[in-house]
């Protein structure tokens, strides 16, 4: 029979008193999402479920089936693609341009500056057909890729975010395919920091503010619809002893550009100050072991496939405890990388600051039939 082994690794004196969460500053947005993308940690949020008009953030999901589709060789980025004329209509629409006309042959290179610095609405059509055939097609493309990542509140019915019905996202959501475009394309990420882009002699700024006031910031992504106010998401990278942190944060209707700016910067400075970051583990580190029934060796080595980080508030990472807890018995065979339990970080009052997979280090074969016999007989008696 089946029973849940759990100890515990390491733990430091309880809190004097209990911990406190700290508590985030007042935002004057309509919703906010604040994660530590190194720990994987939601720091602050409020309203972050809630689905609204994503305006041109919209376009970061736009950008990242284009980077697939480069990753996947179906493009290039020298290579050109055609202006359509409904590529060119949207124009009419009072949208934000990168003014390309249908006598153009713009570079895939170019189309994506024209679309992430300029948040040209006519760059991410153009974009859309050369990688989905049509845009009707790119967007049920974008679709199948929220729901492949679980996200609830989200549909998209266009590439470019300009408003219309049953288009919609949150500020969770919104961060999610944020932080899987930054983990997915590093290579593609250094567009989100370009401060300003010339095409056609017309050289337009990137709206994010912030590039230009925190050198910690390399991106992301600015929105304005009348429906959706002004939007924000913004990514910071600091150095600390213990190496880089990065931040992502979601601001989803504030008042003007000058409010996404400053509430986006005061979420940052604010995570950055009320929070530690530790790295508890390296990737190689074997945090436990576990005995293996019926394999060639009697135990095995647990880690975590990454680098443990958490992020905790300021100066109480010395009171964390850590568990591991894991389905017994193990039998083998087991694979390397195989999931085989969890190790759980809570603060010395139990309040949950982290929960890791653990895998195999090391895969454990089945071992010949007289061990397999002998571990059959033991587990019986057991």
């Amino acid at each position: 029979m089946k029973r849940l082994i759990a100890f515990v690794l390491a733990a430091a004196s309880a809190f004097s008193a209990q911990a406190q969460v700290p508590q985030p500053p007042e935002i004057a947005a309509k919703g906010y999402f604040l994660i530590d993308l190194t720990a994987n940690q939601v720091l602050a949020e409020r309203e972050a479920d809630v689905s609204n008009d994503p305006a041109s953030l919209t376009k970061l999901m736009t950008a990242y089936l284009v980077f697939n589709a480069l990753k996947e060789k179906r493009l290039m980025l020298e290579q050109t693609l055609t202006v359509s004329k409904r590529a060119w209509d949207e124009r009419k629409e009072d949208a934000s341009l990168m003014f390309i006309d249908t006598t153009m042959t713009p570079k895939v290179d170019e189309l994506l500056r024209g679309m992430i610095v300029q948040s040209g609405n006519d760059a991410s059509v153009a974009l859309a057909e050369g990688v989905g055939g049509s845009v009707e097609q790119f967007v049920a493309m974008m679709n199948k890729q929220a729901q492949a990542w679980g996200l609830k509140n989200t549909k998209f019915t266009n590439v470019t975010g300009m408003t219309e019905p049953g288009h919609k996202s949150s500020a969770r959501d919104m961060a999610t395919i944020a932080a899987n475009l930054i983990r997915d394309f590093p290579e593609y990420y250094p567009y989100y920091s370009i401060r300003e882009y010339t095409y056609n002699k017309i050289k337009q700024g990137n709206r994010n503010l912030l590039l230009g006031r925190d050198p910690s910031v390399d991106g992301m992504k600015t929105g304005y619809t009348k429906d959706a106010g002004y939007c924000l998401i913004a990514s910071s990278q600091r150095e600390f002893p213990n190496g880089k942190r990065r931040l992502l944060s979601v601001v989803m209707g504030t008042a003007s550009k000058e409010a996404r700016a400053a509430e986006s910067q005061k979420l940052l400075n604010w995570g950055y100050s009320a929070f530690d970051a530790l790295r508890l583990f390296d990737k190689d580190a074997a945090i436990a072991k576990a005995q293996v029934w019926k394999g060639t060796a009697p135990e095995a080595k647990l880690g975590a496939a990454a680098a443990v980080y958490v992020a905790v508030p300021r100066g109480e990472g010395a009171n964390l405890k850590t568990q591991v807890e894991r389905t017994d018995p193990l039998i083998a065979p087991l694979a390397k990388g195989q999931k085989v339990g969890v190790l759980k970080v809570t603060t010395a009052t139990g309040v949950p600051v982290a929960e890791v997979p653990l895998v195999v280090q090391e895969a454990v074969p089945l071992a010949g039939i007289f061990g397999r016999a002998w571990d059959a007989i033991r587990l019986w008696i057991k």
